[in-house]
Formats: C-alpha cells, sequence, structure tokens
C-alpha cells in the first residue's frame, strides 16, 4: 500500500490554492473590501456636502442682496439682523450646529474688496463624517461666500438715456461736490459716465450700468460700480396737469421788479440784468414758451413748479440760467407736482437743451426732472443740509457745481430703489 507523509499532502494543499485563481481573487477582493467601501462611503459623503455648499450658496446670495439693500435704505444699522435674518431661513442660524456667519462691508477678499458699497457674507459650517470618518481626522467645513452692491437709493444724480457715451459727465476745470449722495447713469456705452480734462466729481459712490471713463478724476468714498442695475425713473408716473388757453399770450419782458401768478404763459419769459421777477406759490406752464434769466437777474419762487411742454407737441420750450443769475426757487410741499420745482414734458425732442449755469448764486431746492432734456449744470448751494436732484436724459456739469440730498423737509422722490445686485 502506497502511503504518502502527513506533510506532503499539507505542502500540496497550500501550493494548489496559491495556484488556484478563484483562491487569488478572494484574497484581493478581501483585502480591498475596506477600500471600495470607504470610496464607496466617502462618494456618498461628498454627495451629501456638495448638496448642502448648494444650499448654503443660495443663502449667502440672497443675505448679502438682502444686506446690500439694507445698507442702501438705512445704512449699516440694520445690516446685520438682516442678513442673519435671511440666512435662518435657509436653517443656516449664526451660532446654532457650529454655523458661522459673517458679514463684512467693505468685503475683504475678491475684486470688490474695499469696497464701501459691497456686502460680503460668508457662512461656515462643518459636516459629520459618515464613512470617510475612515480616510479623514477632522470634519469637513462647508464654506461658502457671495458679495452684492447696493443700488443707489441716495442718488442725487441720474442720467436716464440708455446708449450714450457720456451720459453723465463733468468737463474741463468742473469741480463737483456731490455732499453725501451718488451720480448714477443708466448708459450701457462703455464710457456712460465719464470725467475728462481736469474736472472731479466728489460723490458718496458713482454707479453705471455701462462702464466710467476717466477714473482719477473721481473721489468716491464708497467707491465706484459698472454694470449696476439700470435705475427707475422716480416720477415716471407723474403726469403734467391738464390745462386750456394761455394766462398770457405775449412776452414778458421783465425789468425792475414784478410778480407773475401762477398760470399758463404762452410767450418767453426773460428776466433782465437787474431785474427782480417773483413767482407767487402755484404752478407755472410755459406752453411753447422759454425761460431766460440773465447775469444778474434775480428769480425768486417759494412753492413753485415750472412746467415746460407743448399744447401742439412741438417748439418746446426750455430753460436758460445764465452765470451770476441769483435763483432762488423751491418746490410745492403738496398737490400733484410736490417736490418737482423744474419739471419738462417727456414728448420733448430728446436731448433739448437745458442750461443751469448761475453759478454759486444759483439756489434751486426740489427736483429737477427734465426726462428728455441734455441738462448743463453749473452752480449750487455749497450748503450740506441743501435739498437738489437732477434726473435727466443726460447731464453734463460745466463748472463749480454742489449738491446735497438732505431733503427732510420736502417730498422729493428717492433716485433708486432700496435694492442690491449680486457681484460675486
Amino acid at each position: 500500500m502506497l502511503r504518502v507523509s502527513v506533510g506532503l499532502l499539507r505542502r500540496k494543499k497550500i501550493v494548489d490554492f496559491i495556484h488556484d485563481s478563484s483562491g487569488a481573487y478572494l484574497i484581493i477582493f478581501a483585502l480591498s473590501l475596506p477600500v471600495l467601501i470607504g470610496l464607496i462611503g466617502l462618494g456618498t459623503d461628498y454627495g451629501l456636502w456638495t448638496y448642502k455648499q448648494q444650499e448654503m450658496q443660495s443663502a449667502t446670495d440672497a443675505a448679502a442682496v438682502s444686506g446690500a439693500a439694507a445698507y442702501t435704505n438705512s445704512g449699516d444699522a440694520p445690516v446685520q439682523s438682516q442678513v442673519n435674518a435671511i440666512t435662518a431661513s435657509y436653517g443656516l442660524v449664526n451660532g446654532q450646529n457650529n454655523v458661522v456667519i459673517s458679514i463684512h462691508r467693505p468685503p475683504t477678499q475678491g475684486s470688490y474688496a474695499g469696497n464701501n458699497s459691497a456686502i460680503e457674507v460668508v457662512a461656515q459650517q462643518p459636516m459629520d463624517l459618515l464613512f470617510s470618518a475612515l480616510w479623514l481626522d477632522e470634519a469637513f467645513v462647508v464654506t461658502t461666500r457671495s458679495v452684492a452692491m447696493s443700488n443707489a437709493a441716495n442718488a442725487c444724480v441720474l442720467a436716464l438715456n440708455e446708449t450714450a457715451n457720456a451720459a453723465a459727465s463733468a468737463q474741463g476745470t468742473a469741480s463737483v461736490t456731490l455732499n453725501n449722495c451718488s451720480l448714477v447713469a443708466n448708459s450701457t456705452s462703455s464710457t456712460s459716465v465719464n470725467v475728462g480734462g481736469s474736472a472731479l466729481i466728489q460723490a458718496l459712490s458713482v454707479g453705471a450700468v455701462g462702464g466710467i471713463s476717466g477714473l482719477g478724476g473721481i473721489k468716491a468714498s464708497e467707491g465706484t460700480a459698472t454694470g449696476i442695475s439700470p435705475v427707475t425713473d422716480p416720477y415716471a408716473d407723474v403726469a403734467i396737469p391738464t390745462y386750456s388757453g394761455c394766462t398770457s399770450n405775449g412776452k414778458q419782458n421783465i425789468k425792475g421788479k414784478t410778480t407773475l401768478q401762477p398760470g399758463v404763459y404762452c410767450g418767453d419769459i426773460t428776466v433782465n440784468a437787474g431785474a427782480v421777477l417773483t413767482l407767487n406759490p402755484g404752478i407755472y406752464i410755459l406752453d411753447r414758451a422759454s425761460l431766460k434769466v440773465n447775469g444778474g437777474a434775480t428769480l425768486i419762487g417759494h412753492g413753485v413748479t415750472i412746467i415746460f411742454t407743448s399744447s401742439t407737441g412741438s417748439n418746446y420750450g426750455t430753460a436758460s440760467i445764465n452765470g451770476g443769475a441769483i435763483l432762488d426757487l423751491t418746490p410745492p410741499l403738496t398737490g400733484s407736482t410736490a417736490g418737482l420745482v423744474i419739471f419738462g414734458d417727456r414728448h420733448m425732442p430728446a436731448g433739448t437743451a437745458f442750461s443751469f449755469n448761475g453759478g454759486a448764486t444759483q439756489s434751486l431746492t426740489g427736483s429737477i426732472y427734465l426726462p428728455k432734456a441734455a441738462v448743463s449744470y453749473s452752480g449750487g448751494n455749497t450748503a450740506t443740509n441743501a435739498c437738489i436732484k437732477i434726473i435727466a436724459d443726460t447731464v453734463t456739469f460745466t463748472g463749480n457745481s454742489n449738491l446735497s440730498i438732505d431733503c427732510s423737509s420736502y417730498p422729493t422722490r428717492a433716485i433708486g430703489s432700496a435694492a442690491g445686485k449680486l457681484v460675486e
């Protein structure tokens, strides 16, 4: 009988197992199983983190826009509470579940770092480690960041033209000071706002739907912004009062001291040097008639609106206020034209020229609303508590000018809505 040693049989079994491919695969599978489970788990966790990041990004986007709107409307005070309220509505409550919400004005990084008109919101939250705990020793932190710009509800100059080059501009040696208020141009042109020569614009901020040319001539404490959303015409719904006939058909050539009553004037009004024209409170409709105030002349009117229109749809009049003219005009506090001191018909030809170049003796209070006019402006009250807003098709500053929007005593409408625009 053939006998085989026990040791030989054992060695044969081991060799057979090693050479058996199914056995080799089993070993490989057994060794790699933890790795496969870990990778599957890591993929599962990554999917959850990605979903969470999308949710958090939506939260910081909405919070930044809302914070920018709050800042536009009321300054810094409500920004933090507004941002935290918005993130909380997305389930991100600052200080709970290790959530950290950071708010910065100006932003600390990115393209808008240092821009005081921008609000930066950063959200952070560590994620629970499920399967990925096999690979990671510390929690994975999801971070999202959003930046929004405030629209200019504090503007005192608005150029409405949507395509013009230099829709808002300062030229030559003009020095323009916008006290605590902003300049905005709705034009999409790359030179929507243009500062040429040695001109200087000092403002709270300068914004353009298009681009800005001549940044070296702009000093804006809260920065400049391009690509902003167009600002809505604040007086788009205000209609010219209905009227018929003419209170006066002839031209008014004012010499000496004269007082006029509200009504419809169908002839030009010229105030000559040395003359003083007083307008009693009310609405003055210039039907196909122009207003000219020469240097050395005085025009006074408290509680008045001067309207430029045409009963025939043609031959619209204009205003020409020359250097050295003395103006003291304020708007009505009530009625259909409350807050409006100058009002131009929307149907007059675009680019109709209006000039307010009275210089330092020119005091206009309220809103100059000339939606189709090319306004040339030089002058204004140097007092920071003055109230003057210009809304026109285009606006050009040609000399030293001062505008302010301390309008608490006058019912002027805000230029720009309290809104924000996401920029990063």
